[in-house]
């Protein structure tokens, strides 16, 4: 049975445009001039998705996506905007719209949004034979543990992003769980067959990032040997996540901006533009409407990327999620070290439940790695979490006696780092790589200077 799509517009030749080329796809339309006609059709017959022009005689798009989805949720809604008017777009796409193309109406665009919107699971449930997909994408969704208010919003909020090409803007702490949330959007929605492409916007050299997000031409500059498709070319037909997005250039702001908008690409040296068909999610830890306000972020790309917002609470936020979460990665830890295994004694959990969590779900993580290196049972106890007691800085440290350049060694995480792999490998040597010795000399156990030498790729 062909799929059915409602176009509504009030010039025939947009109507016929759009019939013949649904039809061209196997598809087949039913045609209304006007919201009041539209509506008569929907009472009569369901469909795959509607297809409705921003202006019309009798009212406007936004009106009707909002009847939709209130009447009709299940069935998605793609509008027609003028060129140029991307406000109408945006506008169109917090009313609940799944999509927008413009006019005048590129045949290529039109048909990927149409296939996106065939893909999209459907909700329609009938009393013979009740649909599981509600189920099956809240079961998914639960990849996001936890039990807590907060995160049974967080899931319910990206089941229901999952359903729209809306771009995204993800907020919240580092270590929160950003990009895990990006992915269950990507992988619950009409784009989970196609790639989805992580960027760290802010691990990118400022002089190879144009490169990087587009590509480039074999020979455009000194080094490019062979031509490279870039991060957007990648993406194509799946999403791009783009992480700490208020880490990019104004200058690389710009070039963004105008690749959104026109849904094509040029690559460094390249004459001609490239289609692209990519969702875009972007995330940071800042505050990017301050950005906005400081100057440091376009308002007006801000506006394109901040069509939807989620929150992504804190740990500290949701602190009755602890426990379950500590308990899931007590058991991968068991699992990677091959161990029956590993417990968080009472009084070890009480203080896990205390703390703070700075750096949320990451830091958690760590700090359970960390303590079961260094207990020497399968026991961790509230010593060997290592818990902070206190915000304050010692009075000395080692450091104080010398002056640290912070922008020369990168950050204090690589500055640490440095030293340990320093330490380690000198241990290593005066013991002629006895690990046993090594690990006695450095005042940690055996189990401890392995899980080191595995994370710092050591071993």
């Amino acid at each position: 049975m062909n799929q059915h799509v409602l176009v509504i517009d009030d010039e025939p030749d947009i109507r016929e445009l759009l019939d013949i080329t649904l039809m061209r796809m196997g598809v087949d339309a039913t045609l209304a001039e006007n919201i009041t006609q539209a509506k008569e059709f929907l009472e009569q017959q369901s469909f795959d998705l509607c297809l409705t022009d921003m202006n019309l005689p009798d009212g406007n798009g936004i009106d009707l996506v909002a009847y939709i989805q209130k009447e009709y949720p299940s069935t998605p809604v793609a509008v027609i905007t003028a060129y140029g008017s991307m406000e109408t777009a945006v506008t169109a796409l917090k009313a609940g719209a799944f999509d927008f193309v413009s006019k005048p109406i590129e045949l290529k665009h039109l048909r990927d949004l149409v296939q996106s919107a065939f893909k999209l699971p459907s909700e329609v449930t009938s009393s013979s034979a009740p649909s599981t997909t509600s189920e099956t994408t809240e079961n998914s969704a639960k990849q996001i543990l936890g039990e807590s208010k907060a995160v049974a919003l967080l899931r319910k909020q990206v089941a229901k992003l999952a359903r729209s090409q809306a771009p995204v803007y993800i907020h919240g702490e580092s270590g929160s769980g950003k990009e895990l949330a990006a992915k269950l959007i990507h992988e619950l929605g009409p784009r989970s067959e196609g790639p989805f492409i992580a960027v760290n916007c802010g691990a990118i050299p400022s002089e190879l990032m144009e490169s990087e997000f587009f590509g480039h031409k074999k020979g455009a500059f000194t080094g490019a040997t062979e031509n490279k498709e870039g991060f957007f070319q990648a993406a194509n037909g799946g999403t791009l996540f783009l992480d700490e997005v208020a880490d990019l250039p104004l200058a690389m702001q710009v070039k963004l901006l105008r690749s959104l908008q026109e849904k094509s690409v040029r690559p460094v040296g390249e004459q001609k533009e490239i289609a692209i068909d990519v969702r875009i999610l972007s995330a940071t830890h800042k505050d990017l409407s301050l950005e906005v306000d400081e100057g440091r972020f376009r308002q007006d790309l801000f506006y394109r990327i901040n069509v939807i917002t989620l929150n992504v609470p804190a740990l500290r936020e949701r602190k009755e999620d602890v426990e379950l979460l500590a308990s899931k990665m007590l058991d991968k830890i068991a699992t990677e070290w091959q161990m029956d295994h590993i417990e968080l004694a009472l009084e070890a959990m009480e203080a896990l439940k205390d703390y703070h969590f700075p750096g949320n779900i990451r830091e958690l993580q760590n700090i359970l790695e960390r303590a079961y290196t260094l207990c020497e049972g399968d026991i961790i106890n509230v010593e060997d979490l290592q818990l902070p007691t206190s915000r304050a800085q010692p009075e000395s440290t080692p450091l104080d006696e010398a002056e640290v350049n912070i922008e020369e060694i990168g950050s204090l995480d690589d500055f640490l780092e440095n030293i340990e792999k320093k330490a380690i490998q000198q241990a290593l040597e005066e013991t002629r790589w006895n690990k046993t010795a090594a690990a006695k000399r450095l005042g940690i156990t055996f189990r401890a200077l392995r899980y080191k030498l595995k994370k710092l790729n050591m071993e």
